[in-house]
């Protein structure tokens, strides 16, 4: 897929950032397009998932019919098999008149289901239905009736996990999810953090005819280093916030750091992989080595005391070779003559950079996780594609 083409739909639709994950979505929304696959489009709250239903439909045969967005999860349980398919008069209380349905009114186009997993069990059923042979029957009524629509759905709930629980249909599933598409969260494509501010800041000064707001390099830094639960949405939310309330237009990190804080998710309460992004920055992962140095500093310390008798006369080879292999290697002495000797106090480890921590951690980690890197990216608080980028960046070989 061309860049102009994907650089085209982003105008088209107002969609900004240059995140090669957000360009790949975009190219599959374009070469899906043409066909009638149903589509699945995943993702957090917040990231713009409803733009890609529109992209597929504009770029689709069916792009001169109508286009239907229905958020299934604001519609009650009672009332959604008769939205979705329409009802006969008399079928329920209040029904004085028949209706039609969305699958109906949508017919010849394309239909957005927006958060899908929360549909009941019951019209999942009569999706699969459609999905299948283009068939509905409506509320109160024996006739089956055809439509010719486009399914394109959209859900932030981990539909696999609601199949295991018994919420959501596995047959379902697959219909649905013919092709994927995956739109990246906020924290994965940090070089589109700025620019979105930048517009949504932009957009406020144009709106209320005031001078725009602009971030220092430290304020830019920790706009781009935060963990957004809210994706865009609250990016957006605290670029309009921060452009009312203060008179300043140069935003301080000091600035910025209270309107993060006020949203009271820096730090939420989440489990798994969750907390391992919220907590991949490289001030987390510094603390942590700091902490780790101290504790090493003082085993050091500990050691070389035992050494020179003051707490046990001797040390046995084998424990004294397995505590030095967890050390990092600017504290490990080259043998154990120089181990024993009184220079070793006089002697200051060398002055690391924070690539040189970031590498020792990861080496260390890898190491008392028999090379699993799995297990070494839950223990440093990072994903195992942040790792694995970090060890290629840093020359590390397993």
């Amino acid at each position: 897929m061309e860049r102009v083409e994907i650089q085209s739909v982003k105008q088209r639709f107002g969609i900004i950032g240059t995140s090669p994950l957000l360009n790949r979505a975009i190219e599959i929304a374009l070469r899906v397009a043409p066909t009638d696959l149903s589509v699945l489009v995943t993702g957090e709250s917040g990231v713009g998932k409803e733009f890609f239903p529109q992209i597929i439909h504009s770029y689709s045969a069916r792009k001169h019919d109508k286009y239907v967005a229905v958020n299934c999860g604001a519609i009650p349980e009672g009332t959604i098999d008769s939205e979705l398919f329409g009802h006969e008069k008399g079928a329920f209380t209040g029904a004085i008149d028949s209706r039609k349905g969305y699958f109906e009114e949508a017919d010849g186009g394309t239909i957005f289901l927006d958060e899908v997993g929360e549909l009941p069990l019951s019209t999942q059923v009569r999706l699969l239905r459609v999905l299948q042979t283009g068939e509905f029957i409506r509320v109160g009524s024996a006739k089956v009736q055809k439509t010719n629509v486009r399914v394109v759905a959209a859900t932030n709930n981990d539909l696999l996990k609601a199949i295991s629980e018994g919420r959501f249909r596995e047959d379902l599933y697959y219909r649905l999810n013919t092709v994927p598409i995956t739109v990246p969260a906020l924290r994965e494509r940090p070089e589109d953090i700025h620019l979105l501010f930048r517009k949504f800041a932009a957009d406020v000064a144009v709106q209320y005819k005031m001078p725009a707001i602009a971030l220092d390099a430290a304020a830019r830094t920790m706009l781009e280093n935060y963990y957004w639960r809210g994706n865009i949405r609250q990016l957006k939310n605290v670029a309009e916030q921060i452009s009312a309330i203060e008179q300043t237009r140069e935003i301080s990190a000091d600035i910025l750091g209270r309107y993060l804080s006020e949203t009271h998710i820096s730090t939420p309460s989440l489990k798994g992989s969750a907390i391992a992004d919220e907590l991949n920055s490289e001030r987390e992962l510094l603390y942590k080595i700091l902490f780790d140095m101290r504790t090493d500093i003082n085993d050091v310390k500990r050691m070389l005391l035992e050494m020179r008798g003051f707490n046990s006369p001797t040390i046995t080879p084998e424990p004294r070779k397995e505590t030095m292999a967890l050390l990092p290697s600017y504290v490990q002495p080259a043998s154990d003559e120089y181990a024993e000797s009184e220079e070793v106090f006089d002697e200051r480890p060398r002055e690391m950079s924070k690539a040189d921590m970031q590498r020792e951690q990861i080496i260390r980690a890898l190491r008392r996780n028999g090379g699993s890197r799995r297990n070494a990216a839950a223990e440093l608080f990072m994903s195992e594609r942040t790792l694995y980028r970090r060890i290629k960046e840093l020359g590390i070989e397993e």
